[in-house]
């Protein structure tokens, strides 16, 4: 029997750019990137172009690859393309029924570009999987985006591991990990997302090479061509001998953890959710239910060049249009830099959790950036990029889509930003150097006033014991208008000097937490490096003169205490609460406080008249704590999760008499 042949389908002839990618379409057309042109030919009219090609669809730069949007029909006359190359990424729409002479144009794009998404190198690949779209480029990072009202919306950005130069690929495992394939110097490695670990490191020669990789259920194979040979590289597949007895949440030691909320799942469980940030420059969404003592990871993110120090979230709210929780989370660490997401949470049979987290970026801000684009910067001191952010506070009272932020600075600085999330800006618009040393936790609060108006206060404390408080209203307002009457960026305004400073403690302030009480006064609380607690009791004066309403924003100076004053009623401090630096603290209701400390000691404490009396203490595990976050209530009890060299969770319940905390609900 003679030997099969094979035979042309079609002829090729002298092009105008070199072809760099090919895609079979609908079966009947082929879409080709000829350097910066797509040309779709038909294979049933003798490899004819099906139509007008369309030119320069990434500005002249050369196309790197095609990916095709699967069609939930495969008689579909329109199909979905995503042309990717050395500037970004496109959308085109692709008509593959049409006849030849019936005027009809097959390529009917571009639907949505984006320029420069991976930057000057290029994207490399373009996966769609479970209707997300994902691109990975040489510059280190992965994005997801979804197709919303027919354009590309970036939703986030992921930074795999620390040195993986060039992402190449993504490969979804069908137990639901994600691998990514990258180079870092002449080495081919293998990256699994789940574990945060490299999985194989394969020196090949660099991402230039010609290579493959393909992974069945029984093995893997990278392959590559070096010097004219083919070179192999086989790996077995078979179950892995380590057993998992915890799961990790984080590569080094936690900085900052923040309660989210509690959902109650659609099997009736009720499942808080917290956020943690660390030292390996991660942030990690995690579900635990206290029920089932569990702990679940929902979602990670990577986003930061520096390690992250503090976490911020803006009061979560329930989204009936969509069926999902939401929430602000704003997130500040090393280099100067803030982040802000959205977090979606919605629930989800298939997981582990039952809740699905879905985490969209909306804006972030660098200092350097910043400095960047002012105008008339030879005026002033230049900003130090390596400024670390040590602590951040939502403003209280006010509300998305228009939050405000403040932070606390280690270069002596108190700076407030303004987030729109519709506009996806982060932005400068107040600070002050008032402090002159390192500024170490910052909190604010909301006094309501006569005609249901409100005023902002902020509370800042440093490394010399000092605590401050300041008005912030007029600033506030001047900024939310000069946003409204001009676009763009805004010149930062001056806070004044502050409304009133106590010297609460002798050396660095640790922790600091504000709560009002029922008589319309204020509790301040804060924890020192000496192991003190000091208590102020405030109040806010109002009876100076109010502005006129009637009067134009511009007419209040930047900064202006406006009228209002905060009054100290009472102090006093307890020594040596402590054996070691008091590191978290919370006002848990008017006559209770809690406290946490480098001694590795919860404790209870009863406010009293003008003292700290003791409850009962409780040993944690957790060494070098660095954080307290609570919530509940007293008909419930309070959880209080500690986070450190590690994380713990301990549910209590507070009794008249001095006691033991119980150890009805800890998790470790």
């Amino acid at each position: 029997m003679a030997a099969p042949r094979a035979a042309p389908a079609m002829d090729s002839r002298l092009l105008r750019a070199p072809v760099t990618a090919l895609r079979f379409v609908g079966g009947a057309r082929l879409v080709a990137g000829e350097g910066p042109n797509v040309v779709v030919y038909s294979l049933d009219a003798d490899g004819r172009e099906a139509g007008s090609h369309w030119q320069s669809v990434l500005r002249n730069h050369r196309i790197h690859g095609i990916k095709e949007r699967r069609s939930p029909s495969p008689e579909a006359e329109q199909r979905t393309l995503a042309v990717f190359g050395g500037k970004g990424l496109i959308v085109l729409e692709l008509c593959v029924r049409g006849k030849e002479g019936e005027g009809n144009r097959p390529v009917q794009g571009p639907i949505s570009l984006l320029f420069g998404l991976h930057g000057k190198l290029g994207v490399t690949s373009v996966t769609c999987h479970d209707g997300f779209v994902y691109s990975t480029g040489r510059d280190g990072c992965y994005r997801q985006l979804r197709v919303q009202d027919q354009q590309l919306q970036v939703l986030r950005k992921q930074k795999p591991g620390r040195g993986l130069e060039w992402i190449e690929q993504l490969h979804f495992t069908p137990d639901g990990n994600l691998l990514v394939l990258g180079f870092h110097a002449s080495h081919f490695v293998l990256w699994s997302t789940r574990t945060n670990e490299q999985l194989h490191c394969v020196p090949c020669g660099g991402g230039h090479r010609s290579w493959s990789y393909g992974r069945w259920l029984a093995s893997e194979v990278f392959a590559y061509i070096k010097s004219g040979d083919v070179l192999v590289y086989q790996s077995s597949c078979g179950p892995s001998r380590q057993h998992v007895l915890r799961e990790p949440l984080h590569g080094r030691e936690l900085t900052c953890v923040r309660h989210v909320g509690t959902i109650r799942t659609r099997g009736g469980r009720l499942v808080d959710i917290l956020v943690t940030s660390s030292e390996d420059m991660t942030a990690n969404v995690i579900a635990v239910s206290e029920s089932s003592r569990s702990l679940a990871t929902l979602a990670a993110i990577g986003d930061h060049i520096s390690s992250v120090r503090a976490l911020a979230v803006a009061s979560g709210s329930w989204q009936e249009e969509i069926a999902d929780w939401s929430a602000v989370l704003f997130s500040a660490g090393g280099r100067a830099e803030i982040e802000c997401y959205r977090l979606l949470l919605s629930c989800d049979h298939d997981a582990r959790s039952g809740l699905a987290c879905q985490v969209i970026h909306v804006a972030s801000h660098q200092l350097d950036e910043h400095w960047d684009r002012m105008r008339n910067k030879h005026r002033v001191i230049k900003m130090d990029p390596e400024t670390r952010y040590m602590s951040i506070a939502v403003v209280a009272g006010t509300d998305a889509p228009c939050l405000f932020l403040a932070a606390a600075c280690s270069d002596g600085s108190v700076r407030i930003f303004l987030m729109l999330e519709p506009a996806q800006k982060l932005l400068l618009v107040a600070d002050s150097f008032h402090h002159q040393r390192c500024v170490l936790k910052v909190e604010t609060f909301t006094h309501r006033v006569a005609g249901d108006r409100r005023r902002h206060f902020l509370c800042s404390a440093a490394t010399d014991g000092s605590i401050a408080f300041w008005d912030i209203t007029a600033t506030i307002e001047h900024a939310a208008a000069a946003q409204e009457l001009a676009s763009g960026e805004l010149q930062p305004l001056a806070l004044g000097a502050p409304s009133l400073t106590v010297q609460a403690h002798s050396c660095g302030v640790n922790s600091l937490h504000v709560r009002q009480t029922a008589a319309g006064r204020y509790l301040v609380a804060s924890g020192s490096d000496d192991g003190s607690i000091h208590i102020c009791l405030v109040a806010v004066d109002t009876a100076l003169s109010e502005p006129s309403p009637s009067l134009p924003w511009a007419v209040v100076p930047p900064g202006a205490s406006a009228g209002a004053r905060i009054l100290l009623l009472e102090a006093f401090s307890r020594p040596c609460a402590h054996a070691a630096h008091v590191t978290g603290l919370r006002v848990l209701r008017p006559d209770l406080l809690v406290s946490a400390s480098v001694d590795q000691r919860l404790t209870l404490w009863r406010l009293g008249q003008d003292s700290l009396v003791f409850l009962g203490s409780r040993f944690c595990h957790v060494a070098d704590v660095a954080e307290l976050a609570c919530w509940g209530s007293e008909e419930l009890g309070y959880g209080c999760v500690l986070c450190g060299q590690g994380l713990e969770i301990v549910w209590c319940r507070a009794r008249a008499g001095p006691q033991q905390l119980p150890a009805c609900g800890a998790l470790e």
